[in-house]
């Protein structure tokens, strides 16, 4: 009981911005987070919802991505300017894939289509609620891993914090020993799934014929040691970082 407590304590300070035209969305929005324990401020437009920002602060913005005044992503624009801490998701009934890399491009955390799942939207919710704050992040030693001040590095380090602040799939190139691993594990060292585990899987190591039944396992009859080594790699990574 303590624990309900507590958390139901925690989750009564959080507040979500929902932003869309459609009064039905905006009430089941609404409904959905209530039974979350989360507080929600609604608005129909892109003036509504800056004038709400200016007002108050929001640990989420959920944003429609067609409004009558403007597009979602200019809101999502608007906030990484104005509210960089503040995690925006895009939730939209005009999906497609170029919508998608757009809004993830602009800085959104992540992106849901109409007609929007509730157990996908409860964690969306989640997993943006449990990202780091600016001051979390500035004490955590993953912020100082990367030696050096010169530009380079400091634009690093700049993407691995905004990068590491969305649900996008992230590609890190490079030479080898350039550090690309250890890149991999300060996205997720600074994500929403930080209290998981990190697995890296050194792929080039695998023979290509071996690949699929490395992860995914052989089929009954075969070798039992191989099968269950495929097991505890895609096992161990539910929830959690697979680095190549």
């Amino acid at each position: 009981m303590m624990v309900k407590s507590e958390r139901r304590s925690r989750n009564e300070n959080i507040r979500v911005l929902v932003v869309d035209d459609e009064p039905d969305i905006r009430e089941l929005l609404d409904l959905t987070l209530a039974r979350m324990g989360l507080a929600s401020s609604c608005a129909g437009t892109v003036a509504e919802a800056k004038r709400l920002l200016g007002g108050g602060r929001f640990q989420l913005c959920l944003t429609d991505m067609r409004l009558p005044d403007g597009e979602g992503l200019e809101l999502v624009k608007y906030i990484g300017e104005h509210c960089q801490d503040l995690p925006v998701a895009v939730i939209t009934a005009h999906g497609s894939m170029e919508n998608a890399i757009s809004a993830l491009k602009a800085g959104a955390f992540d992106y849901l289509a109409k007609p929007v799942s509730l157990d996908q939207l409860r964690a969306l919710v989640k997993s943006a609620i449990d990202l780091p704050q600016r001051s979390e992040r500035e004490v955590s030693p993953a912020t100082q891993a990367i030696f050096g001040n010169s530009p380079a590095i400091q634009q690093a380090r700049l993407m691995i914090e905004r990068v590491a602040r969305s649900q996008a799939p992230v590609y890190i190139s490079g030479e080898s020993g350039s550090g690309k691993e250890l890149a991999a594990s300060l996205v997720h060292r600074l994500g929403a799934r930080r209290e998981a585990a990190f697995i890296a899987v050194n792929c080039g190591a695998i023979p290509e014929t071996l690949m699929e039944s490395e992860f995914f396992g052989l089929s009954q009859g075969r070798l039992h040691r191989c099968r269950e080594r495929a097991r505890r790699i895609l096992s161990g990574s539910r929830r959690r970082y697979l680095v190549s």
